[in-house]
């Protein structure tokens, strides 16, 4: 099983980027989930941290408000700029919205970071019609929709930076039974390749990350819930040999994404940047809870 990722460790300090000073950094899916009091933070409030810690003017946008304000509070707290806006990702409505009330703010967008997604279980087999619509609407159209109205932006400027997140699900099966997230997850790879290469010669670079398993105050009040089911989620999650010996944190995923907010990575596009403490790499990690097969 894979530890816990040790918060005590020297070299967890955030990256900082200094031409990330100034720059507007809209963040889709920021909100601080699972335990608010929890010593580890999700992934999208540690994104729009570590860009504030370089100087960028946050927005942190999240269907609950009250999550994004857990995340501004934290970033208010060490002197950063974080601004809130409430909205549905999977809304065309509620995104054109946000990214105007951003404009009359801001004037610009140097960077878009989608972050939005959840996994539902189910196989092609046993998924509903209804599950399958809202994990390809969720996880797939929320990306979508905001590089919708953010690339004409990026294009008039002639500069930007989006990062999608996808996950290591959209790159190999890993023995759990969620079809539809690992389908859209492994569009997101895909649509960000596409998408760089198109808008390459604009001043645009958009690239995707895809995390391995990261310790978060979701995952972790799942290990402490009261339910037995939500307890096994946690024991299956969590049961992956990692090459590196721990899982991943949330400041994993946010360095690398101000990384590929940075011109750091200015001659990068296109591309898909795995963190998973080798997981993808090696063999016989995952975990499945059928039997197999007999061989005779």
């Amino acid at each position: 099983m894979a530890h816990r990722p040790d918060l005590t460790r020297k070299d967890r300090q955030a990256a900082t980027y200094p031409d990330l000073k100034g720059k507007v950094a809209l963040v889709v899916g920021a909100g601080q989930s699972g335990d608010a009091n929890s010593k580890y933070w999700g992934i999208g409030a540690a994104i729009a941290k570590v860009l504030s810690e370089s100087g960028a003017k946050v927005i942190a946008c999240n269907r609950s408000v009250e999550a994004a304000q857990r995340t501004a509070a934290r970033i208010h707290a060490d002197g950063g700029i974080c601004d809130v806006i409430q909205a549905d990702a999977t809304s065309q409505t509620d995104i054109k919205r946000v990214v105007d009330e951003v404009m009359k703010t801001f004037g610009r967008i140097d960077i878009l970071v989608n972050n939005v997604g959840r996994t539902l279980t189910g196989d092609a087999g046993s998924m509903t019609e209804e599950d399958w619509d809202a994990q390809i609407r969720l996880n797939l159209k929320s990306v979508y929709l905001s590089c919708n109205a953010v690339l004409p932006i990026m294009e008039k400027q002639g500069s930007g930076s989006i990062i999608n997140n996808a996950s290591i699900a959209g790159m190999r099966y890993l023995g759990k039974p969620q079809v539809a997230y690992a389908t859209a997850k492994a569009a997101v790879i895909h649509f960000s390749q596409t998408t760089g290469i198109m808008y390459a010669g604009k001043g645009i670079r958009v690239n995707s990350v895809a995390p391995g398993m990261m310790y978060t105050p979701l995952l972790e009040s799942l290990g402490n819930s009261e339910s037995a089911e939500e307890r096994e989620i946690y024991r299956k999650v969590t049961e992956h040999n990692v090459p590196q010996g721990s899982m991943g944190d949330a400041f994993d995923v946010a360095n690398c994404v101000a990384f590929l907010a940075s011109s750091a990575s200015r001659y990068i596009t296109g591309q898909n940047l795995v963190m998973d403490g080798g997981l993808t790499g090696s063999t016989g990690t995952g975990w499945s809870s059928q039997p197999r097969p007999s061989r005779l």
